[in-house]
């Protein structure tokens, strides 16, 4: 049987290359591809791993914004859960970037903590060593 896995999560941020290279930055990521987004109306910037990526959309200046569609509003998700294999180092980078991290929790299964990036986006920092 193929194993079902999650490819990719798209999300609308303000300024997708800046935030691409914050992620890329913090995690060790790559930009996997950018370009036009198939609407036409902005940019799309998709970073992380060969197996996985987020999807970093942002529509143009003036492109308009409706609380209806998801790609005009920002923060439409929960938050991104990253793992990590040393939650202290990533710490050390979260806040050497300018956030603050909320308090580590420890507990089945795993150490995790939470923050804020540039576009409001939650963001879960977890590890399971």
């Amino acid at each position: 049987m193929t194993q079902i896995v999650l490819e990719h999560i798209n999300v609308t941020v303000r300024d997708a290359q800046a935030t691409a290279e914050e992620l890329c930055t913090l995690f060790d990521w790559k930009v996997r591809w950018h370009g036009d987004a198939m609407d036409g109306l902005g940019e799309t910037y998709h970073v992380g791993s060969d197996d996985t990526y987020l999807a970093l959309y942002a529509p143009k200046k003036g492109a308009g914004s409706s609380d209806d569609d998801s790609y005009t509003t920002e923060q439409g998700l929960n938050h991104i859960g990253v793992v990590v294999p040393d939650i202290d180092v990533m710490e050390f980078k979260v806040k050497a970037a300018g956030y603050k991290p909320g308090p580590q929790w420890d507990y089945e299964p795993g150490r995790r903590f939470y923050f804020h990036n540039q576009d409001g986006i939650e963001i879960e920092v977890v590890s399971y060593t």
